[in-house]
């Protein structure tokens, strides 16, 4: 008789082994939560790249709300992996019907009260201080997980994921119901370390997609940003293959990257926004012209002359300004680097909303913000800083979102 394999979980030494283990400990959970009759469990699987399990939870009728995550080592549930329990209420609310009850309250389009705006610091603080449902528009590049070495501080790859979860799950917050979240990502390589070693390449926007979808977004689309054939040659993905050509040493050069389209999630169709804006004007200027993306593949060249390290060019913000938003809308950066989304929506006739961590990129932003097209410059609220020099003193400084739009 042939001798049974050993499970993962126990050759692992896993002290949760079994599917059934795995249920128990959420059903525990779940009793405690007040959940037991509200929520069913999906089939538990183990993920023993993390050392976990993922219990999927499902409202009565079968849609997936959300999941458990528990340490396979310890026994511990794993909150800050974990859905909410706020966010279950919510979806398990909307599931019986209470979006068509918000949407009768809703009597009209509320346009968003926020001027533009520059703030200085680390963009969880600085959302966590910003209206509810008072942005049109985020599309924003996050730091690429350890690409570059001056350009990332996390030291492990789910602290990394962590911190995006945080962005995105405020992000829903402050986005109004049904509009866009697009963001700009692409998988990583990391640098072997020695010849001994062989490099690494991480999938992050497959890993940002299901955050997406845990968080409360719908996916609508993966556009895939196409960059010039010599773009890739400087990651030297690649050399090793054209000197040799052998095989199994075959890596293909990158040269794309995502831009991903997600929507929060709602049942008021597009169409909505667009009957219901208070703007006729703005919507009828808004219109996009004969010259647009008939694809989702953006031929697109890179930026060249900026000072940030991982900048995306100011016609890819554009085509996403245009393509998401109306004139007069709110568009946010909350990783902004040198303000190329600021640029873009003055351009376009937006207002904008800039987060940026490092003090060296927001000196950048107030030292061009002055040949930004428009009245930009003239209007915006700095948060944490410094105004910029040639407009200190001609607007009132004060401390908070809720001005009078800008006209």
């Amino acid at each position: 008789m042939a001798q049974r394999k050993p499970l993962i979980s126990e050759a692992r030494r896993y002290l949760v082994r079994t599917v059934a283990e795995a249920k128990s400990i959420t059903q525990e959970w779940m009793a405690e939560a007040d959940l037991i009759n509200a929520v069913t469990l999906g089939l538990p699987e183990i993920d023993d790249r993390y050392h976990v399990w993922r219990v999927p939870l499902r409202s009565r009728e079968g849609d997936k709300v959300g999941e458990i995550v528990i340490d396979a080592y310890t026994t511990e549930i794993l909150s800050d992996k974990s859905t909410t329990l706020e966010m279950l209420e919510s979806r398990l609310l909307k599931r019986n019907g209470a979006p068509q009850d918000k949407r009768k309250q809703k009597a009209e389009y509320t346009l968003s009260p926020l001027r533009n705006t520059v703030g200085l610091g680390d963009c969880v603080d600085l959302l966590d201080e910003m209206p509810s449902e008072s942005v049109d528009l985020i599309f924003t590049s996050p730091p690429y997980f350890n690409a570059r070495p001056e350009y990332s501080e996390y030291e492990e790859y789910e602290s990394y994921l962590f911190k995006m979860r945080q962005v995105i799950r405020r992000a829903h917050r402050v986005l109004s119901e049904g509009r866009f979240f697009v963001m700009n990502t692409a998988p990583v390589l990391l640098r072997r370390a020695s010849r001994n070693e062989s490099s690494k390449r991480i999938a992050v926007p497959f890993d940002l997609h299901r955050i997406f979808i845990e968080e409360g977004f719908d996916f609508i689309d993966d556009i895939i940003w196409v960059k010039p054939e010599g773009a890739g040659w400087a990651t030297g993905r690649g050399r090793r293959f054209a000197a040799d050509r052998n095989p199994l040493q075959y890596k293909a050069v990158p040269v794309t990257e995502y831009v991903l389209v997600y929507r929060k999630r709602t049942d008021l169709l597009i169409d909505w926004h667009i009957r219901n804006h208070p703007d006729r004007q703005a919507v009828q200027a808004s219109k996009i012209d004969d010259d647009y993306e008939r694809t989702n593949v953006w031929r697109i060249q890179p930026a060249t002359n900026s000072p940030h390290p991982a900048a995306f060019p100011l016609e890819l913000a554009e085509k996403v300004i245009r393509y998401y938003s109306f004139k007069g809308d709110v568009v946010m950066d909350p990783f902004a680097g040198s303000g190329t989304v600021g640029a873009a929506a003055a351009k376009l006739g937006r207002r904008f909303v800039l987060f940026e961590i490092n003090p060296q990129y927001v000196d950048i932003i107030r030292n061009s913000v002055g040949k930004w097209p428009g009245r930009a410059a003239d209007d915006i609220l700095w948060l944490n800083c410094e105004p910029a020099p040639a407009f200190r003193g001609l607007f009132d400084y004060r401390e908070d979102y809720t001005q009078d739009i800008p006209t």
